[in-house]
C-alpha cells in the first residue's frame, strides 16, 4: 500500500514515469489529514457505473438519431465516444499514479498549472458539476415517483420565501427531492460501510437490468437486423461533432474513481484498474443497448420519441408484455438513486481536498473522527443542492457551466504534457505513452471551442459564475498564511527556551 512519509522534508523515491514536476509534490498531504483507505477496485467501478448511466441512456439516442439518422454511423459515434472516454481513463490512470490523493481534477490542475486553476475547477464542481447534477437527479427521481405517487410530484408551492435575488419554493416536489439529497448525505457521512454497500448494490442493479433487457430483446424480441442498413441517408457533416458532444456528455462520469483515489487500497495499482474496468463496462453497455435500439426500431422511428427505451420495448415485445414497462421504470428510479449516491461520494472529496490545501474554507477539511468521512464537505454539497432545488435554478447553472466541466477534464489530461515535459524532451518513447492523452485533449478542445463560438453569451455567464468564487479562494489563502504566522509566533518562545543553556 502506498504510504506518505511523516517527515515533510523527506521524499519517496521517484516512481517510474514521474517527472520532476510530479516528484516535487510526491510527499502528499501531511500525516493525520488523510482519509482512510477503505475503498477497493470494485467500489471504484461501481462509482463509475452509477455516475455515468442514468436516464440519458433512454433519452439521448433520440437526439442522436435526429442529428445522424444513419444507423451504422450512430453505432460508430457511440464507439468513438467510448474510445475517447477510454483515452481519458488511461490518462487519468497516469495522473492518479502521479498524484494519488482525493480531489480528481482539482488535484491534477493544481499540480500542473497552480492552485488558482485547481480552485476554479473545484469551485465549478461545487456550484454546478456535482451539486447541480445532484439537484437535477433528485428532481427527476421525484418526477418518476410521481407516476406512482402523484402527490409527491406536485409543484404547487406550500410556502414561498422571496428574496432580492430570487425565491425559494417549498412544494411537495422540492421537499421530496431535498429529502433524498439529505438521506444520501447522512448515509455517506455517517456510515461508510453501509454507503459503499448501497452504492455497489445500486450499480449492480443498473448493470443487471440493462443486460437482462438486452438479452430478452435479442432472444425473444421481434426486431430486425435490416434496420442496420440504410438507403443512403444524408446529413450535414457538422452534425457529427454535435452528436459527439452529446455522446461525450453521456459518457461523463468515467473519471469518478479518481475522486476517491486517496481512499483506494494500494492507490497506484488500483486507480488504473478501477478507471479502465469501469469505463470498459460502461462503453460495452452503451454500444450494446444502442445496438438493441436499432435492432428494435429504425432510427427514423426514434426521432420523435422521448423515451427510446419504451419505444424499443413496445416494438420488441408488443403492448401485451406488461412486465417491461415496470422494469424500465424501476431501472430509471434506481439509476437516479445511484447517480445521487455516487455524486454524494465523489463531489465532497473535491471540497475536502481544496480546504486541506488552503484553497477553500478550512472547516471543510475536517475528517469525522467517528466515521472517517469528510462529513462537513458532504453537508456543504447537500445544502447547496437543496438550495438549488428550492430555487429551481439547477438547470440554468448546468447549462451555463457545462462547457467548463468538460474543459476541466480536458485541461487535467493536458496537464500530463506539463508534468512530463522534461521526459518528452529527453525520451522520444514517452510520446507513445502520450497518444491516449492527445486523443482525448484534442476533441475536448474542439468541443469547448465550438461551445464558446456557438453560444458566447452562455459561456460568458458561466465563466462569470466560476470567477465569482475567486474572492473565497484569496480569502482562504490569506487566512491560511495568517494562521501559519500565528502558529510560528506562538512556537518561538518555546524554541528560545529550549535553546537557552541552563
Amino acid at each position: 500500500m502506498a504510504t506518505t512519509p511523516r517527515n515533510p522534508q523527506s521524499r519517496p523515491a521517484n516512481p517510474k514515469g514521474l517527472s520532476a514536476v510530479a516528484n516535487s509534490e510526491a510527499a502528499g498531504p501531511a500525516a493525520g489529514t488523510q482519509l482512510r483507505r477503505s475503498f477497493r477496485v470494485r467500489d471504484g467501478v461501481a462509482l463509475i457505473i452509477s455516475n455515468v448511466i442514468g436516464v440519458g441512456i433512454f433519452t439521448t439516442p433520440a437526439i442522436i438519431a435526429k442529428l445522424v439518422p444513419e444507423p451504422r454511423a450512430i453505432l460508430g459515434l457511440w464507439i468513438a465516444g467510448g474510445a475517447l472516454a477510454l483515452a481519458g481513463a488511461m490518462s487519468y490512470a497516469q495522473l492518479g499514479r502521479m498524484w494519488p490523493w482525493a480531489g480528481g481534477e482539482y488535484i491534477y490542475l493544481s499540480k500542473a498549472y497552480g492552485p488558482t486553476a485547481g480552485f476554479l475547477s473545484g469551485w465549478t464542481s461545487l456550484i454546478a458539476g456535482f451539486s447541480g447534477a445532484v439537484a437535477a437527479s433528485a428532481v427527476g427521481l421525484v418526477l418518476y415517483l410521481g407516476h406512482y405517487f402523484p402527490t409527491l410530484g406536485s409543484d404547487h408551492p406550500l410556502l414561498s420565501l422571496n428574496f432580492y435575488f430570487g425565491a425559494l419554493a417549498f412544494s411537495p416536489r422540492s421537499l421530496t427531492a431535498a429529502f433524498f439529497i439529505i438521506l444520501f448525505a447522512l448515509l455517506h457521512a455517517c456510515n461508510l460501510g453501509a454507503g459503499k454497500l448501497t452504492q455497489n448494490a445500486l450499480a449492480f442493479f443498473i448493470l443487471a437490468v440493462i443486460v437482462v433487457f438486452g438479452i430478452l430483446g435479442f432472444a425473444l424480441g421481434s426486431g430486425s437486423w435490416s434496420h442496420l442498413h440504410s438507403a443512403g441517408i444524408s446529413f450535414h457533416p457538422s452534425n457529427w461533432l454535435l452528436a459527439l458532444i452529446l455522446i461525450m456528455f453521456s459518457y461523463s462520469g468515467w473519471n469518478a474513481a479518481s475522486y476517491i483515489s486517496e481512499e483506494l487500497h494500494d492507490t497506484r495499482r488500483s486507480i488504473g484498474r478501477a478507471l479502465l474496468t469501469g469505463t470498459c463496462i460502461v462503453v460495452a453497455l452503451y454500444v450494446f443497448i444502442n445496438t438493441l435500439y436499432i435492432y428494435a426500431v429504425p432510427p427514423g422511428n426514434m426521432q420523435s420519441s422521448v423515451n427510446v427505451g419504451e419505444v424499443s420495448a413496445s416494438a420488441l415485445f408488443g403492448q401485451g408484455r406488461s412486465f417491461i414497462a415496470p422494469m424500465l421504470s424501476a431501472f430509471t428510479i434506481v439509476a437516479l438513486l445511484g447517480s445521487i449516491s455516487a455524486m454524494t461520494i465523489a463531489g465532497p472529496r473535491v471540497y475536502f481536498a481544496m480546504s486541506r490545501d488552503g484553497a477553500f474554507i478550512p472547516s471543510f477539511a475536517r475528517i469525522s473522527r467517528r466515521f472517517g468521512t469528510p462529513a462537513l464537505a458532504i453537508a456543504l454539497q447537500a445544502l447547496w443542492s437543496v438550495l438549488l432545488v428550492l430555487a429551481g435554478t439547477f438547470e440554468q447553472i448546468l447549462n451555463y457551466t457545462g462547457f467548463m466541466i468538460l474543459l476541466s477534464s480536458g485541461a487535467a489530461v493536458a496537464g500530463l504534457f506539463v508534468a512530463r515535459r522534461q521526459e518528452l524532451r529527453t525520451n522520444p518513447r514517452t510520446w507513445l505513452q502520450m497518444l491516449a492523452p492527445a486523443a482525448f485533449v484534442l476533441p475536448c478542445a474542439a468541443i469547448v471551442t465550438n461551445t464558446i463560438w456557438g453560444a458566447p453569451k452562455t459561456a460568458l455567464i458561466g465563466t462569470s459564475l466560476i470567477v465569482a468564487g475567486l474572492p473565497v479562494f484569496y480569502w482562504s489563502r490569506l487566512r491560511r498564511r495568517v494562521d501559519a504566522a500565528v502558529d510560528t509566533a506562538a512556537q518561538e518562545p518555546a524554541l528560545l527556551h529550549r535553546s537557552t543553556p541552563e
